[in-house]
């Protein structure tokens, strides 16, 4: 025997290295956000809105090409965490923005 640990992956139905199930699992965290047009979208990126929006609780609306500067990705596929003057802990959803 060689010595190497084995685990059985169920998505496959296969015995793998526990090195390359580590992998695996490593690359699995991470999520891909894209934006209205499909861009990939990563933190730090600006981003456009495409659509108005109603921002709840603060009384304000954010009309379309409204550029938001350095975002930051929730771990959510569709959700991304943003900073805009006046409003505290914006949350916006991929689909209402396109990478600027």
């Amino acid at each position: 025997m060689s010595g190497e640990d084995f685990v059985y992956d169920e998505a496959t139905g296969e015995w793998i290295s526990a090195a390359e199930a580590a992998e695996k699992s490593a690359s699995a965290g991470q999520v891909e956000v894209r934006d209205s047009a499909g861009n990939l979208l990563a933190d730090g990126d600006a981003v456009v809105l495409v659509k108005d929006l109603e921002v709840k609780g603060a009384g304000q609306t954010l009309k379309r090409g409204t550029k938001i500067r350095s975002i930051r990705l929730t771990g959510d596929p569709q959700e991304i965490d943003c900073r805009y003057e006046g409003i505290k802990g914006l949350v916006l959803r991929a689909e209402f923005v396109r990478k600027a």
